[in-house]
């Protein structure tokens, strides 16, 4: 999420707060009505290849909405990696074009478990021309885990890009497929 559009949110009440996982550290961040973003907790320093040693601190505000949405959150990501949750039931507000909330639809409709490349996932979205924009608006997904970028693979079956590396799109897609549950 970008420094302009985190000093808007923080004009409204948000809450933040930076959860440890199997792939790492993921800061998730909602307003009263939806979560907004969940991303590597260093996803912003190293874009800008700044240190990453520091990540902010957690800021949920007591008894506001946004702080409950965090903590369901927080919840129902604990749940997934432990293999206990194939669906999300938060409400989600990922900002971006028109497109890229369309790209975003398709990808929460591709099952728990299974993978489609971006020619797949262009024609689900009605423009089998579309790989290349696809692979862009799939990169600048906002909600990682919840609205399934990971699930997208190369034509030949290759891990391609992740906002958190390829090794943590490796483990969970394992993680969907049965595999490990660390």
């Amino acid at each position: 999420m970008p420094p302009a559009k985190y000093r808007q949110l923080f004009a409204q009440n948000i809450s933040r707060a930076v959860m440890d996982t199997p792939i790492g550290l993921l800061r998730i961040v909602a307003s009263q009505d939806a979560i907004l973003c969940v991303e590597p907790a260093n996803y912003l320093e190293k874009k800008a290849g700044q240190a990453i040693e520091q990540v902010p601190a957690d800021r949920i505000i007591p008894n506001d909405p946004s702080g409950d949405l965090v903590k369901a959150c927080m919840r129902e990501l604990k749940e997934y990696f432990a293999g206990q949750r194939q669906r999300f039931d938060l409400p989600l507000s990922p900002e971006g074009t028109s497109f890229q909330q369309k790209v975003w639809r398709k990808l929460q409709q591709i099952p728990y478990g299974e993978t489609r490349s971006y020619q797949q996932l262009a024609e689900m979205t009605g423009d089998k021309n579309a790989s290349r924009a696809i692979g862009l608006a799939n990169n600048c997904n906002p909600i990682l885990i919840l609205i399934p970028c990971h699930r997208v693979i190369g034509a030949d079956g290759s891990l391609t890009g992740y906002a958190a590396g390829l090794a943590a799109k490796k483990l969970l897609l394992d993680l969907e497929k049965g595999g490990t549950k660390k």
